[in-house]
C-alpha cells in the first residue's frame, strides 16, 4: 500500500521519515515507553534508525502494518506515534487490526493521542475495510486504557498471559471497536452469543 497522510484539527499523521530518528530516539528514553510497550530497552539510536528506516516502511510495502509519526500542524513537532497491525486470523482474514500508540512524555495530557487514535480508527474502518479494531495493554497501564476508552473502545476483559514482555508472559486488558453503522460498505451484522442456559 502507498503510505498516506491524515490530518486532524491540531495534528498531522504521516509516514515516518529519516528526520524523525532523533525525536523517536529521544522520546523512547522515557522509561515508561519501554515499560508498557514492546520497544527495546535500553533504546539506542540504532533502534530508532531501524524502526524509522526499515520496519515502518516495510509494513507499508507489505500491507501488514501502518505506522505514523504524530506531529503538530503548526510547528511539525513530533509528539508521538500511532500504528495499526493487521490481524490475519483464520476467521476473518485481513478484516481485523490492532491499534497501538505512544506519546512523548513532554506532550502528554493534551489529548494528542486520543485525537490521533480517532483519526486512525476512522481511516481503518473507511479505507482499510477493518471490521474489528482491537487494543491491548498490560494490566496496570491505566494511561493507555483511558486513551482507548476516549477513542471509543469498549473494554472486554482481561486475558491471562496474553502479552509477551521482557521475556515473560503478562496478563492483558483487551478492548475493541467496530465500524460506525454509517460506514460504507456497512459492516456485517453482529450476532451476540445467546444467554447461557442451565439444564
Amino acid at each position: 500500500m502507498e503510505p498516506v497522510t491524515l490530518t486532524t484539527e491540531r495534528l498531522v499523521l504521516r509516514p515516518h521519515t529519516p528526520s524523525d530518528v532523533p525525536a523517536v530516539h529521544a522520546a523512547c528514553q522515557d522509561p515508561d515507553i519501554p515499560r508498557w510497550t514492546n520497544v527495546p530497552s535500553p533504546y539506542t539510536r540504532e533502534h530508532a534508525e531501524d524502526f524509522v528506516c526499515r520496519i515502518a516502511p516495510q509494513g507499508w510495502r507489505d500491507d501488514t502494518a501502518y505506522d505514523f509519526a504524530v506531529t503538530t500542524r503548526d510547528e511539525g513537532v513530533l509528539v508521538g506515534a500511532v500504528g495499526l497491525v493487521r490481524l490475519n486470523l483464520l476467521a476473518a482474514p485481513e478484516r481485523q487490526a490492532e491499534l497501538g500508540y505512544w506519546t512523548a512524555k513532554e506532550h502528554r495530557g493534551r489529548g494528542y493521542t486520543t485525537e490521533a487514535g480517532r483519526a486512525l480508527a476512522r481511516w481503518a474502518f473507511t479505507e482499510l475495510g477493518v471490521e474489528r479494531l482491537e487494543w491491548y495493554a498490560e494490566v496496570g497501564n491505566a494511561g493507555s486504557r483511558a486513551v482507548a476508552q476516549k477513542i471509543g473502545f469498549r473494554m472486554e476483559g482481561t486475558l491471562r498471559a496474553r502479552l509477551l514482555h521482557g521475556g515473560s508472559r503478562r496478563d492483558g486488558w483487551v478492548g475493541s471497536s467496530s465500524p460506525p453503522t454509517c460506514a460504507s460498505p456497512p459492516p456485517p451484522p453482529y450476532l451476540p452469543a445467546p444467554p447461557a442456559t442451565t439444564g
